[in-house]
């Protein structure tokens, strides 16, 4: 029974009971400890069922016993068959406390049966207790704040309401490289910035209770634009046999183009319908001219040769070169303002040259297309005179054949039949060449698409692939999880508790089982074979006894002294049966008491004397709790 307390122990432990390291078997556990024990399990087996059981014994009887009878009904509803009540809870027995937790830790789901595999570490048993919190809170049906009763004020408390408010956040990004971990950013500001000035996550909404719904929310956009990418790839990235870098790019400039084309397509038809004409599609600089403040008439500087701003930059230089050692004592100010009127005005100068510079590059723009377009219609012209003057070679060849038609007509007819005979030939020849370039051309083809049939299912592969890819990566986090654990665990283990003197123990145990079952094998076997002997014997002696008996009735009608005979001898008969059942009422007396000395060892391990004395101190309580009611029944 010792290893099966320690595994029930360790089972225990594994659902959040809280277990002493003192306590190693069944028998030491308290009420208490019995009720807390149940209660979690039930919660792990059924967390609607054991969201409403309370983990602690209450101080009153009448709570006591109501709590008793809700946990019995409560392990009677997931399937327990035994005999079971408020006195197994109060008044512990070891066998029926015993077969219990047996049951309920078969009952226990098998995630949980395997999880007591697992390390027990804090950090796990905490992570199960929130799980099983959050399960059982979740269970529970919700109700708003006005229409709870105080029975659920244990399950819902007002302090955790507050409204989904989402504000953003400013998140630093990070990749593992070179054995450490490094910040992911643009520029060395950026990384300066995300470094020393960036605050915490939990300091950067402006309600504390904004924070959780934050993160929520960041973390959801994140993984839903990563299995957006996941998805889009894994449909169309792949098909399109491109790199996700090259895919990516190809996709950002076709956004471009999209925007170039709709904010073209919405310039041309705002001039069309301020304009009322029509004109050429606009280059996208100077669609983004338009969206400038026009400067002031003021500054506007006339447009000029390279010659002419270059002659009025210097000539303002000298100006300002003469002047500035004139006026350099008498007016500081005036020369700082005037200082910086020049440099505005050449800034603007400056700007109006970018802006003729822009405007001289849309010009040469439309210039070449203008040109193209003049080529493009030269060409035209030329083709079309070109055909011109082929149907005019004809008419004049046709012209001077006419005075001599006769003769003309048969050359023609000649040529006619000779052309025929040509193409029929060329035909023929076609039909010889063609036969072979047919069967090229289905062959190719069934090639393409054998080829085409091979893409498709080498691409079903490596969509395959990449699930595996990412399910044994999913696999590799978890073990890599579970070996931390292990490690953990071990680092926490006493070191003198080896491998080795576990695997001893349990070949010792399985050894003394076996020895066990051969002793018990033995006895049996013993035992059989007494009973036989036993029944031959018996069988024997009924025999001798019927042979004994019918000879010596044959003399005793004959002779006096044999009729004697005869009656000591059914007196023998007589007086051997009664010391044989004799024999065996002893056998039986001493069954008896060993049956009755194990029940004794039972009542004595079951604490029946205690239990006793814990029912009449209940008693007493529960007179003087009756006292204290009628009191006050009384007074009021």
């Amino acid at each position: 029974m010792e290893e099966v307390d320690r595994i029930l122990i360790h089972t225990l432990k594994q659902t959040g009971t809280q277990v002493s390291e003192e306590i190693d078997s069944v028998k030491q556990f308290s009420s208490e400890l019995i009720v807390e024990a149940v209660v979690r399990c039930i919660r792990v087996i059924d967390p609607g069922l054991g969201s409403t059981l309370p983990t602690s014994i209450p101080p009153g009887m009448s709570a006591r016993f109501r709590v008793g009878m809700s946990l019995a009904q409560a392990c009677q509803d997931i399937g327990y068959k035994g005999e079971i009540g408020y006195q197994t809870f109060l008044y512990s027995n070891e066998p029926e406390i015993r077969s219990l937790l047996m049951f309920l830790v078969e009952k226990l789901p098998r995630e949980c049966a395997e999880a007591s595999d697992q390390p027990t570490g804090k950090l796990v048993v905490l992570q199960r207790l929130i799980t099983a919190a959050i399960k059982a809170q979740l269970s529970v049906p919700w109700l708003p704040s006005n229409c709870r009763l105080p029975l659920h004020g244990e399950t819902k408390s007002s302090a955790a309401l507050h409204s989904f408010r989402v504000q953003p956040l400013s998140l630093p990004h990070y990749t593992k490289g070179a054995g450490k971990m490094q910040l992911k950013g643009g520029f060395p500001p950026v990384k300066d910035y995300q470094q020393d000035i960036l605050p915490p996550v939990t300091a950067q909404p402006s309600s504390h209770a904004s924070v959780v719904a934050s993160i929520l929310e960041q973390h959801t956009a994140e993984l839903t634009a990563a299995q957006e990418w996941e998805n889009e790839w894994n449909s169309q990235g792949l098909l399109s046999r491109l790199t996700p870098q090259d895919y990516c790019s190809r996709k950002l400039s076709r956004l471009r183009k999209r925007i170039q084309e709709q904010l073209r397509s919405a310039a041309l038809a705002s001039s069309e319908s301020a304009n009322g004409c029509h004109y050429s599609t606009p280059d996208l600089s100077e669609l983004l001219q338009t969206f400038k403040s026009p400067a002031p008439p003021d500054i506007i500087l006339t447009k000029g040769t390279h010659f002419t701003h270059t002659q009025k930059y210097t000539f303002t230089r000298d100006v300002v070169a003469v002047t500035s050692p004139i006026s350099a004592g008498h007016q500081l100010e005036s020369d700082t303002q005037d200082h910086q009127q020049v440099l505005t005005c050449f800034q603007q100068q400056a700007q109006q040259l970018s802006s003729d510079v822009d405007q001289l590059i849309i010009d040469m723009k439309n210039m070449s297309v203008t040109h193209t377009q003049v080529l493009h219609e030269l060409k035209q012209r030329e083709q079309g005179n070109s055909e011109k003057e082929e149907k005019m070679q004809l008419k004049k060849k046709t012209i001077s054949l006419m005075p001599d038609a006769d003769k003309n007509l048969l050359q023609l007819q000649l040529l006619v039949e000779a052309s025929v005979k040509r193409v029929v030939n060329l035909a023929s020849q076609w039909e010889k060449h063609r036969a072979p370039l047919i069967d090229e051309h289905r062959r190719l083809k069934e090639l393409c698409s054998n080829q085409d049939l091979e893409s498709s299912r080498k691409l079903l592969e490596i969509k395959s692939l990449h699930d595996k890819i990412r399910v044994s990566t999913e696999e590799t986090k978890k073990k890599e999880e579970i070996y931390k654990q292990l490690v953990t665990e071990l680092e926490n283990l006493p070191q003198d508790a080896t491998r080795s003197a576990y695997t001893l123990r349990i070949l010792e145990i399985v050894s003394n089982i076996k020895k066990q079952k051969e002793e018990i094998t033995k006895i049996l076997s013993d035992t059989k074979q007494l009973q036989k002997e036993i029944n031959s014997l018996t069988g024997k002696l009924d025999r001798t006894f019927a042979v004994t008996d019918e000879m010596v009735f044959k003399d005793a009608k004959k002779d006096e002294s044999v009729r004697k005979s005869y009656k000591y001898l059914a007196a023998l008969h007589e007086n051997c049966n009664q010391l044989i059942q004799t024999i065996e009422d002893t056998g039986t007396i001493l069954r008896e008491i060993r049956d009755l000395e194990e029940q004794i060892e039972t009542e004595n391990d079951n604490k029946t004397v205690s239990n006793l004395e814990k029912i009449l101190d209940d008693y007493k309580d529960i007179r003087q709790e009756n006292s204290a009611l009628a009191a006050k029944v009384r007074e009021g």
